[in-house]
């Protein structure tokens, strides 16, 4: 029963880690997207005649998410190649 109990723990970290990142960053760009298409109302003539500046910076702030997030991805990823080459510790690497 105990390691049930451990599996299913760990099973619920590992679904929202896979939710957050499987499904979350992919939402945040879209959400991005869909900000950032809002931003500018374009006149007949072509011209842009509004812009849309809370919508512009919601937009920013998205995509800002998502670079912080790959950028994160990539530092976690070669933490070990860092601290050995260059002696710095990321993530709490020993």
């Amino acid at each position: 029963m105990h390691t049930l109990i451990t599996n299913l723990n760990a099973l619920w970290k590992v679904m929202l880690a896979g939710l957050i990142l499987g499904a979350g960053l992919p939402l945040v760009f879209a959400v991005g997207v869909r900000f950032w298409s809002t931003g500018d109302t374009v006149a007949a003539d072509g011209r842009v005649a509004q812009r849309n500046y809370p919508a512009l910076g919601v937009a920013v702030v998205c995509f800002g998410l998502i670079i912080a997030a790959i950028v994160t991805g990539i530092l976690y990823t070669a933490k070990a190649f860092i601290a050995a080459k260059f002696g710095i510790h990321l993530f709490g690497q020993a």
